[in-house]
């Protein structure tokens, strides 16, 4: 019986992609998982796979405070190295993060064979610095290949949930009626910025007969203060596949996970890439759809600024009434998109996993 440990940690980003390669692999593989406590891995891991926990993080700031985190570092590398040899681990596969470091050091203590995953366009500061270490590394973007110093990266594409491959219903919650369906969502924490750009601007597409699902995230304090029966505001929804593969638009950031659900869905959309986002990846996965026709990017403005607004009516409008039907420029924006899409990346990653044990 293989088996693998797996490190992934923190958001859905990381998470859902390593969850479909697991999925994937054979039924007499045994998986371990490798996470951090208080992270969503442990809400989502322990009913399918046994959890291990290590304190992992980064190594920001000077001085004192990053010694303190490189102890930790190596403290965590030492416990996968304990974990690898106690469980009889035949490889690892992570995709990334503060939780890769310990994962690729420890497998490369032991003389096991690592599989890293970067989904975005500019790969994470783990990737660059410890990608030379692994035995193979995989990218979810063409625009990422060149980018990892010291390594050749194969491009598989990022794995999406099994339920985005195949056809999904409209969720019974979702507004019905004959206007273009508009989808907001800002990722698996929600996005404040980005709601109150959108929110200002929905009296006026509910207005013109658009239905609009916005799915806020839980932090929003100016949820519900819009009521039309048009519009579902919700923290979060599970339907995630049949809402993309249905609605019109979406009006997302640009995480490299919610860039592959959009490409498998064949979603047009509006990008706004998290201005935080680290070295502007989020900026970079947009321009890979951007190039292709796929989406238009929209840089987070003042709620007041009309940016945004130009953009939704000019890929809306035509289904709204304000220009011809031959204007719609929503189909070639979707054939588009999925021109973005790798519908068996889970496969390709499972399949590079069992040579590398074979």
């Amino acid at each position: 019986m293989p088996r693998l440990l797996i490190a992934a940690s923190g958001t859905g980003g990381h998470l859902f992609p390593a969850l479909s390669v697991a999925e994937a692999l054979p039924t007499d593989w045994s998986v371990r998982w490798l996470g951090v406590p208080d992270r969503l891995e442990t809400t989502l891991v322990p009913e399918k796979y046994g959890l291990v926990t290590v304190k992992a993080g980064g190594l920001q700031g000077r001085g004192l405070r990053k010694l303190i985190q490189l102890m930790r570092l190596l403290g965590a590398s030492r416990d996968v190295r304990r974990l690898i040899r106690r469980e009889k681990i035949d490889a690892v596969f992570t995709t990334g993060g503060y939780i890769a470091a310990p994962a690729i050091l420890g497998a490369r203590w032991c003389g096991v064979p690592v599989v890293l995953h970067e989904s975005n366009a500019i790969p994470g500061r783990v990737t660059r610095l410890l990608g030379r270490f692994c035995t193979r590394v995989a990218v979810g973007l063409d625009a990422a290949a060149g980018r990892i110093p010291g390594c050749t990266a194969v491009v598989t594409g990022t794995p999406v949930r099994e339920a985005f491959l195949q056809p999904q219903p409209l969720p019974h919650w979702a507004p019905k009626g004959e206007g273009p369906l508009l989808l907001v969502m800002g990722g698996s924490q929600g996005a404040l910025g980005l709601n109150r750009m959108v929110r200002v601007l929905l009296p006026e597409l509910l207005s013109k007969g658009c239905r609009v699902v916005h799915l806020t995230g839980n932090n929003d304090p100016d949820v519900n203060s819009i009521e039309h029966t048009a519009l579902v505001e919700r923290p979060f929804s599970d339907d995630i596949p049949g809402l993309l593969q249905h609605a019109d638009l979406a009006v997302s950031r640009a995480g490299a996970g919610s860039l592959s659900e959009l490409a498998v869905s064949g979603t047009p959309s509006v990008l706004v890439p998290f201005p935080q986002a680290a070295d502007r990846h989020q900026d970079a996965n947009a321009a890979c759809a951007a190039a292709l026709g796929a989406a238009v990017i929209v840089h987070q403005h003042d709620p007041n600024h009309p940016t945004l607004r130009d953009t939704l009516w000019r890929l809306l409008g035509p289904r709204l009434g304000g220009k011809s039907s031959a204007d719609n420029p929503l189909p070639a924006m979707k054939q588009a998109m999925h021109q973005l899409a790798v519908h068996d990346a889970d496969q390709l990653l499972a399949s590079l996993l069992q040579s590398l044990v074979r």
